[in-house]
C-alpha cells in the first residue's frame, strides 16, 4: 500500500509533524515526485484530469485536492474529486461553460464534465485578511458564517480541516504537495486537525461529525489533542442548520460505516444534537432499541458494501422506530386509543421534534412513515387484505423492517417467514397461503347475517 511511499518520507520531511499546526507556525513544503507516490492518473476520472488540464492550459494551478487524493495513496478508489485552483469562482464559471457558482458561505463552483460533476473551488486564506463582510464575517461564538477570502496554495492547505485532507496531486507535473504533515498521519492512521481544534471546531462545528465520519470511514484513531475538544463542545452541533445537518447526517449512515460511525457518535457526545430522542431512550438502557439500530445499521453497510440499494428513509425509520413505539404504547395505555390512532399520533409527534434537530424532507419523510404504517397492516393477512397490502408501494421496505425488528429479538410467530413465501408462490399458492390461515390472527371470518327486525303485531 503505502509501505514504499513512507520508506521515502524521510528524505523529504523536515521538522516536526506530530504536532498540530498553530497560529504562526509553518510546515515545512515537502514534493513528492511521480516515481515515488501510486497516484496513476488511470485512477483518477477522465473529467477531473480534463477540468484540471483546462485550468492549467489557461494559465492557473490546479490541484486535485481533499478525499480523493486521500483515498488515492490509500490504494482506494475515489467515487468524487474536488479541485482547488487560484482562478477566483467567476474566472472559472467563464472557463467552463455551464458552471454554477454555489454557497453564500463557501462559494464552491459545480462543473459538468460529461455526465461528472466536478466541485472547484478557489484557494481559501486567513478570514482575517478580509477587510469586507461580504467577504468574511465570523459570529460571536467563533463560527464563520462567511469565508471567501481567496489566498495561495500554501494558506488554502492551512485552511483545510484535517492534514490527511491537505494533500495536493497536480496532473501537471504528477507531484503530489504536503505542507500540514499528512503524509506522516496517513502513516499513523491518525485524524489530526490542522490548527488549534477547539478553534476550529467553534469556527465550523460540522467539523467534529467529519473527524468521527473520517474515523469511522478509515478505521483511523483520532489523535488526542484533535479528539479531546469534541465532548466537551458537542453542544455546538446546535447552532448548525437542520437543513446541513441532514446532508451530513446522508455522509455519516449512508458511507457504508454506519455502525462504527454510530458508536463514535455516541462515546463523543454527538448523536444526542442529532437524534436526541433516540439518544435519551439508548441512555435509559433500552437494550431492544439498540439491538434494533445495530442491526438496521449492520445490513445498510452490508448493503452499501453490496453495491445494493439504500434508502434514507429506512435508515432514519430505524433510528426513530424504538422512540415511536415506545410512545405508541404509552399512548394506548394512558388514552385507551387504538394502535392505528396512537400509532399515528405518536409518530406525528417524535417526528416533529426530531424536525427541529434534522431537516428531513418529506420526500423520505413520507416514506418513513408509510414503513411504521405498515408494521401494524403486514399481520393482518385475512381476505384480500394480504394481497392489498403486497400491492403497496412501501410493501418491500416494511417487509425488510419486519425481518428487521425479528433478527433484533422481536418475536411475530412467523410472519416473517409467510410473507417471504408469499412472495415467491404463484397465484393461486398465495391464494391457498390466506385461505389455509387459522386463528384469530389469520382466519377471514364471515359476518353473521343480521336478523331482520320482526314485523309489528
Amino acid at each position: 500500500m503505502l509501505k514504499r511511499l513512507f520508506s521515502l518520507l524521510p528524505a523529504f520531511i523536515k521538522g516536526d509533524t506530530s504536532s498540530a499546526l498553530s497560529a504562526g507556525n509553518t510546515q515545512t513544503k515537502r514534493i513528492i515526485p511521480r516515481d515515488e507516490h501510486n497516484i496513476s492518473r488511470a485512477n483518477i476520472s477522465r473529467g477531473a484530469v480534463s477540468a484540471m488540464k483546462r485550468l492549467n492550459d489557461e494559465g492557473f494551478e490546479a490541484y486535485l485536492v481533499g478525499g480523493g487524493v486521500r483515498d488515492l495513496l490509500l490504494d482506494g478508489h475515489p467515487k468524487d474529486f474536488d479541485l482547488a485552483t487560484n482562478a477566483t469562482p467567476e474566472q472559472v464559471r467563464q472557463i467552463f461553460r455551464g458552471a454554477r457558482i454555489i454557497g453564500r458561505r463557501f462559494k464552491i463552483v459545480h462543473v459538468r464534465m460529461g455526465r461528472e460533476l466536478i466541485e472547484v473551488t478557489t484557494f481559501r486564506d486567513n478570514h482575517t485578511e478580509s477587510e469586507s463582510e461580504r467577504d468574511s464575517h465570523q459570529a460571536d461564538s467563533g463560527m464563520l458564517l462567511r469565508d471567501n477570502v481567496f489566498g495561495t496554495l500554501e494558506t488554502d492547505s492551512a485552511r483545510r480541516d484535517f492534514t490527511i485532507n491537505a494533500l495536493y496531486y497536480t496532473s501537471k507535473d504528477f507531484t503530489v504537495v504536503d505542507y500540514e504533515g499528512g503524509l506522516d498521519d496517513l502513516k499513523k492512521r491518525q485524524i489530526r486537525m490542522i490548527g488549534d481544534p477547539l478553534t476550529r471546531y467553534k469556527e465550523d462545528p460540522v467539523r467534529m461529525l467529519r473527524a468521527v465520519r473520517f474515523a469511522a470511514k478509515l478505521g483511523f484513531n483520532i489523535e488526542p489533542n484533535t479528539a479531546a475538544p469534541i465532548a466537551p463542545n458537542a453542544e455546538l452541533i446546535g447552532q448548525v442548520s437542520s437543513s446541513r445537518l441532514f446532508d451530513e447526517s446522508l455522509k455519516l449512515f449512508m458511507a457504508g460505516s454506519a455502525t462504527a460511525t454510530f458508536s463514535l457518535l455516541r462515546d463523543y457526545g454527538l448523536l444526542a444534537y442529532l437524534f436526541p430522542q433516540t439518544e435519551a431512550l439508548l441512555q435509559r438502557g433500552d437494550a431492544k432499541a439498540e439491538k434494533l439500530i445495530e442491526h438496521a445499521l449492520v445490513n445498510t453497510d452490508k448493503r452499501i458494501r453490496n453495491d445494493q440499494r439504500v434508502t434514507p428513509a429506512f435508515i432514519f425509520a430505524a433510528l426513530l422506530w424504538p422512540v415511536v413505539k415506545e410512545k405508541q404504547e404509552a399512548l394506548m395505555a394512558s388514552e385507551k386509543l387504538t394502535p392505528l390512532v396512537a400509532l399515528g399520533q405518536a409518530a406525528s409527534a417524535v417526528v416533529s421534534q426530531q424536525l427541529a434537530a434534522i431537516s428531513i424532507p418529506k420526500r423520505f419523510l413520507i416514506p418513513m412513515r408509510e414503513i411504521w404504517d405498515l408494521q401494524l397492516r403486514l399481520p393482518n393477512r385475512a381476505g384480500k387484505r394480504a394481497f392489498v397490502t403486497f400491492g403497496h408501494e412501501r410493501f418491500r421496505a416494511a417487509y425488510d423492517f419486519l425481518l428487521l425488528r425479528e433478527s433484533a429479538g422481536e418475536n411475530f410467530d412467523g410472519l416473517g417467514q409467510w410473507w417471504t413465501d408469499f412472495q415467491v408462490a404463484n397465484e393461486e399458492g398465495r391464494e391457498a397461503m390466506v385461505q389455509n390461515m387459522t386463528g384469530p390472527k389469520g382466519r377471514s371470518r364471515r359476518r353473521s347475517p343480521r336478523k331482520k327486525p320482526a314485523n309489528p303485531a
